[in-house]
């Protein structure tokens, strides 16, 4: 699939979600090891599902990219702006890297640079923050290298 350019980095860019890779998001949140760093508990996902929220996410427009690597155009995670209040100028990050491949190789990093800079001078936000659970190690050492303390 062909992915719109939103938001560059060096190795990846962010595009915009599409139901149409809802088989893809049902793969990712059927991986136990995605769903323990999201603050939820592991059910299963099936395809349909995984279209139901990324059509929820698309009608409520939440700033909700999928993470593509720039050599191949291929989808291997996804990241969000959640909870985004535009009196207060505030949101929330939710990311995960779904290919397992590709976790513990920075990708994560580029993405939260890419939407961090995204919320700033395009939302105009003032601060964003994250949640992490603390055995997660890879995100920890990711955020404090981003400056989240």
């Amino acid at each position: 699939m062909k992915y719109f350019k939103k938001i560059e980095e060096k190795r990846i860019y962010l595009s915009p979600v599409v139901k149409d890779d809802a088989l893809l998001f049902a793969k990712w949140l059927n991986d136990e090891e995605v769903t323990a760093g999201l603050h939820t508990t592991h059910t299963i996902t099936t395809e349909d599902s995984a279209e139901e929220m990324l059509e929820s996410i698309i009608d409520k427009k939440k700033p909700s990219f999928e993470i593509i690597l720039k050599e191949d155009d291929r989808a291997i995670g996804s990241i969000i702006l959640t909870s985004v209040n535009e009196l207060d100028r505030t949101a929330t990050i939710g990311i995960y890297i779904g290919e397992k491949e590709y976790r513990g190789k920075g990708y994560g990093t580029e993405a939260l640079r890419a939407i961090i800079r995204y919320g700033f001078d395009y939302l105009n936000l003032h601060n964003i923050n994250l949640s992490v659970i603390s055995y997660n190690e890879n995100a920890l050492r990711c955020y404090q290298k981003l400056g989240f303390q």
